[in-house]
């Protein structure tokens, strides 16, 4: 009889692989305070890592209308929403994020990967075929796969690919789903969703868009559809970046939200928000809406630190710089951290092998001498030249 091997052991075998390839990743508390400071490990930094693209996780009045939710609801939905976890918090904020994105209806969700592992399931099948973006976020690639669908992937942006895809796959499947992200969470560019638009058209089939990182930073705050004209039939958003609370939710016609409600495990078989969190993002659309100049913050900066350094001209707050080696990419890490600033290192699986990198990402709250002394401390460090 074969004696089973500990499972510490072959854990400690997997770490010793990860630690090998510089792939290892920790847990490392850190503090964040206003205007994108945070202290970690007892060294004061300013963040160009944080998502919170308005500055709003830090706000006093998201504060106030997180303590103000508490104290009227509690510190917690006390179960899922279709049994009592449906606090009345929850309907003003879907129907103002519907109206925030021009749809009939929305649906919130404990998380952004909550709502997308969740919602593509509810439409596609075992019988029905998924073209996704290869650069997708890995939520929206974890969601295919729950579907059971048939998934190919098409190179990143490229048209005639997924058109090839779809005339060459589509005859033999039910239903086909495109999906996409809005802005790409590590390079920072736009998907082109008009063209995305005309071949799901083209091919009978639908749309899905994650705008996670669109979303308070494009198209006057209301995101990647919104400045390009587009409504895709499904539009994924979160609450946790430039809404600076937390939670996800989904944009599309009321039929659509409304099955959505009806079949999509990741809402029915979990917990509400608590209503602290439901609270802030009605206090961070009311400041989204009324203050489109703080929307156009975060790409003017990215903007500016581009063009001081010689980097590409960028599509949103977000912008990469591709150091190849993961070991290259922590020591370049190290050297900004040693200057007081938090620029994380991304390495694989997270993107590519070969394309480990700093990922910079721009808020409203950076101030201009934040964004001058990291130029500063990139260029004195040899990072970049």
């Amino acid at each position: 009889m074969i004696k089973p091997s500990s499972l510490a052991a072959f854990a400690e075998q997997k770490l010793d692989a990860l630690r090998d390839a510089a792939l290892d990743r920790h847990l490392h508390p850190t503090a964040r305070g206003a205007g994108m400071t945070a202290r970690r490990h007892g060294q004061d930094l300013i963040s160009f890592s944080d998502n919170d693209y308005l500055g709003l996780s830090t706000d006093p009045r998201l504060i106030e209308a997180a303590v103000d939710a508490t104290r009227r609801y509690g510190a917690g939905a006390g179960a899922s929403r279709l049994v009592s976890g449906d606090h009345p918090l929850y309907a003003r904020l879907e129907a103002r994020l519907a109206a925030f994105k021009g749809t009939e209806d929305a649906v919130v969700f404990g998380s952004g990967y909550l709502a997308n592992i969740g919602s593509v399931p509810v439409f596609v099948g075992r019988e029905d075929l998924i073209v996704i973006d290869e650069w997708a976020h890995a939520c929206l690639h974890s969601g295919a796969r729950l579907a059971q669908s048939r998934c190919l992937r098409f190179p990143h942006n490229d048209m005639h690919s997924l058109d090839h895809l779809l005339a060459t796959h589509r005859r033999d499947h039910r239903h086909a789903l495109i999906i996409t992200d809005g802005v790409f969470s590590m390079d920072g560019d736009q998907a082109p969703l008009a063209e995305l638009t005309a071949l799901a058209q083209k091919h009978q089939g639908w749309l899905m868009v994650d705008d996670a990182h669109g979303v308070g930073v494009l198209g006057k705050g209301r995101g990647t559809p919104a400045q390009q004209n587009q409504q895709p039939d499904l539009l994924i958003g979160t609450l946790s970046k430039a809404l600076g609370s937390y939670g996800g939710y989904v944009a599309a016609d009321r039929p659509v939200i409304e099955l959505i409600r009806n079949r999509a495990r990741s809402l029915i078989y979990t917990t509400g928000l608590p209503p602290a969190a439901i609270g802030a993002a009605l206090a961070a659309l009311d400041i989204m809406e009324n203050d489109p100049d703080l929307c156009a913050k975060p790409l003017m900066a990215a903007q500016y630190f581009c063009q001081a350094l010689g980097l590409p001209e960028p599509q949103s707050a977000v912008v990469p710089l591709i150091l190849g080696s993961a070991e290259k990419a922590l020591a370049a890490q190290a050297k900004l951290l040693a200057r007081g600033y938090l620029v994380v290192a991304i390495r694989p699986p997270t993107v590519p092998d070969g394309t480990a990198r700093l990922r910079f990402s721009f808020s409203a709250s950076h101030r201009q001498r934040d964004i001058d002394g990291l130029i500063a401390a990139l260029q004195d460090t040899g990072i970049i030249s």
